[in-house]
């Protein structure tokens, strides 16, 4: 079913099986000739059905489509080998591009979930069995690279292309600045936290997703668009709000460390206050333990690159301590 939310601009709610998100929130933008999808669903047919009978509601066939594609995690990228004919354009950003191009599976993230303290079995029998993994997309179509500030045009809509990493290296929103509409993918959510994952030594994925936040804070915003659960007006309010509870994530990181030490980010992540309803860590889904620590590595990752902790051991296993 597509809802209209402004003249010529629509949402349609593609299911997420199986995942807490429930479902994604994709955009299609009325164009004279062409028309714009923002972002898919994963590559199963569940979400393609949803996908043609809301483009389908609003008569638009599937050869006048072209794809914006915010990141490249499978809830937004998968369905695009679905969609994607001859003439599609297909807007992606490079750096989210590049980690196409140099794809060596996952095998780096399960060596360095060891180093983290994950069990390496365990790892790869949670990859194997997400969502993300399973229902990615099955061929990359060729890619339309979009750089930060350029302009796109469709309808009556120019929207600016504003390139957020954090959530992914590349991670990119719209801004219609006339209309102040932003997309925001994954990037400001309303009610859960864009998860932040680290899984290598390089980068800074939560300081690059904070300094993200800063760049979009002060755009005057009327609604925001994200691309999961409820559509919201209180932008600064929200980032505000998110930054608040990394700050909060960090403080707790370094008592955690504070308490007993060394520790690696395995242990940490047990630690760490989350928003399920399992009773002990234990009790955790094996695909929420492998974001959980994800998200723990990032802040650890934070917190060595700011001099708050160090690490007291580097093989076969990271241990951190207070600095």
């Amino acid at each position: 079913m597509a809802e209209q939310l402004y003249p010529g601009l629509y949402r349609i709610q593609i299911p997420l099986p199986e995942s807490p998100l429930k479902y994604l929130n994709s955009y299609v933008i009325k164009g004279q000739e062409r028309n714009l999808v923002v972002d898919t669903g994963l590559n199963r047919d569940v979400c393609k059905k949803a996908m043609m009978e809301g483009l389908n509601e609003l008569g638009i066939s599937l050869e006048t489509v072209d794809l914006f594609i915010t990141h490249l995690h499978a809830d937004h990228f998968g369905l695009v080998s679905q969609l994607a004919g001859e003439n599609t354009r297909i807007y992606f950003n490079r750096p989210d591009s590049e980690l196409i191009e140099h794809w060596q599976g996952f095998e780096p993230m399960i060596k360095y979930g060891g180093q983290s303290g994950f069990p390496e079995d365990l790892l790869r029998n949670a990859l194997s069995n997400h969502p993300g993994f399973k229902y990615g997309a099955g061929w990359v179509p060729q890619l339309s690279i979009i750089e930060d500030g350029q302009e796109l045009v469709v309808g009556d809509y120019g929207f600016v292309c504003i390139q957020t990493p954090g959530h992914t290296q590349g991670h990119t929103c719209l801004y219609e600045p006339e209309k102040k509409i932003f997309i925001a993918g994954d990037h400001v959510l309303y009610n859960i936290t864009p998860n932040i994952q680290c899984w290598s030594d390089q980068g800074d994925p939560l300081g690059e997703y904070l300094a993200s936040l800063d760049k979009v804070r002060d755009l005057e915003v009327k609604q925001a668009l994200p691309g999961h659960r409820h559509l919201f007006e209180r932008f600064a309010g929200r980032i505000d709000e998110l930054k608040d509870h990394h700050a909060r994530r960090l403080e707790e990181v370094v008592y955690i460390l504070q308490k007993i030490s060394p520790q690696n980010a395995f242990e940490v992540a047990s630690q760490m206050t989350w928003d399920l309803t399992a009773k002990s860590w234990d009790d955790f889904p094996l695909a929420q333990k492998w974001f959980a620590t994800g998200e723990a590595i990032s802040h650890l990752r934070y917190l060595e690159l700011e001099n708050r902790i160090g690490r007291a051991a580097n093989q076969p296993v990271i241990l951190y301590e207070p600095a």
